[in-house]
């Protein structure tokens, strides 16, 4: 199969319990090359589970988990490992190691893997450029604010220049002009970078940008992030709300906003 008709990741008839209470009942989905699928839903509903899944740190009951066209359902840990580094997380709280700078930090990957200090050391300055951190290098995690600490998680997360990213509620907690940049950094991954991701939030306002934006460069050269005009802009982007561990909606962002389903609508007020 040609790389680039892969899909990201793929969910076919996926069963989780714990115990008596069923987790994920039957799901189904696919993330295609570049899209971003945002997942929604009340606590408890499966959506951190599901990255949990993706990343084989929980094995499902039955159904099959593919990641880059690959069937990872019964792989051992070894064999995760691999399949890892194609991987970027970017955990709720930035996940960093107190005890580490910013540059440790970001290049913890490759100083794990064996990297040279010049490899290293370009990585971690390019993807702190990105995520317009450069002059934050040397600091400890302490001496960030929650919005920088979510950007260095991003950072460290695009180290290996990963096709598949998985953001778990990156902007929780954030105020909102701080949660816009997280968004808008999602944005450029998606659109000017072709990463597929997985999106759990159960903020609107993130979801509503994600849906209705997309990241560009101006005729100077710049960034821009401006209002979609194009019905394939708004299909770069999808959702999926779960409810008592089934997908009770999949589709765009003008389908969700327009659907006459009481949870839907309860869930979007």
């Amino acid at each position: 199969m040609p790389e680039d008709s892969r899909n990201a990741i793929e969910f076919r008839d996926v069963v989780l319990t714990f115990g008596p209470q069923v987790i994920l009942d039957g799901v189904s989905f696919v993330v295609r090359p570049g899209e971003t699928k945002i997942l929604m839903g009340g606590s408890g509903t499966g959506k951190s589970t599901t990255l949990k899944l993706v990343l084989g740190l929980l094995k499902p009951d039955s159904g099959q988990i593919l990641v880059d066209g690959e069937d990872v359902t019964h792989y051992k840990e070894s064999q995760m490992m691999k399949v890892r580094q194609k991987i970027g997380m970017v955990f709720q709280d930035g996940a960093l190691f107190d005890s580490l700078s910013v540059y440790q930090n970001v290049g913890y990957r490759l100083a794990e893997q064996g990297a040279d200090e010049e490899e290293i050391e370009e990585t971690v300055q390019r993807t702190l450029r990105f995520v317009n951190l450069e002059q934050a290098i040397s600091k400890m995690p302490s001496e960030l604010s929650g919005g920088m600490r979510r950007r260095v998680g991003i950072a460290r997360a695009l180290v290996g220049s990963p096709k598949i990213i998985l953001y778990d509620e990156p902007t929780a907690g954030l105020d909102p002009p701080t949660a816009r940049t997280i968004c808008e950094l999602a944005m450029k991954l998606r659109d000017l970078e072709g990463v597929s991701s997985i999106f759990v939030t159960h903020r609107i306002q993130d979801a509503t940008s994600l849906a209705r934006e997309h990241a560009t460069i101006d005729d100077n050269g710049e960034l821009a992030i401006v209002k979609n005009t194009r019905p394939e802009q708004n299909a770069s982007t999808q959702f999926i709300v779960l409810r008592s561990g089934k997908i009770i909606f999949e589709g765009d962002g003008e389908a969700l906003w327009s659907s006459t389903d009481p949870f839907i609508q309860k869930f979007l007020e």
